[in-house]
């Protein structure tokens, strides 16, 4: 089960734990976003302190229709505490955990200020 909490700008956060290039943790508090159907996004400058490993450039479509170029790295989660391979989309916003890294999980999200939030594995 991986649990987070609703924060005063009312977005369900959990923290995960990416894996630097040389294997070691770094903790992420991350945004649950419904909207995005990929893994997970980080701001370029988490991606180069990571030294995650560029793949290749892709199209993302944004919530108004816009579609942007971006940076595609391979990176390493720890998800519900086993190493869990991943696309990571750079992208100049807060870490968003998308529905691709979410498959297979039910959310629940209590929205109040401070509410639990819960992945719990199906």
């Amino acid at each position: 089960m991986i649990t987070g909490t609703v924060n005063a700008h009312r977005e369900a956060i959990i923290r995960l734990s990416v894996l630097d290039a040389s294997g070691q943790p770094y903790e992420i508090d991350t945004v649950v976003d419904t909207g995005f159907n990929g893994s997970l996004t980080l701001p370029p400058a988490t991606i180069a302190a990571l030294g995650l490993v560029w793949r290749n450039r892709g199209s993302a479509i944004l919530t108004n229709g816009a579609v942007e170029e971006c940076d595609i790295y391979t990176g390493v989660v720890l998800w519900d505490g086993q190493p869990h391979n991943i696309l990571v989309e750079a992208a100049d916003t807060d870490a968003l955990v998308g529905m691709s890294l979410m498959y297979g999980y039910e959310l629940t999200v209590q929205a109040v200020d401070g509410g639990t939030v819960t992945l719990s594995k199906m």
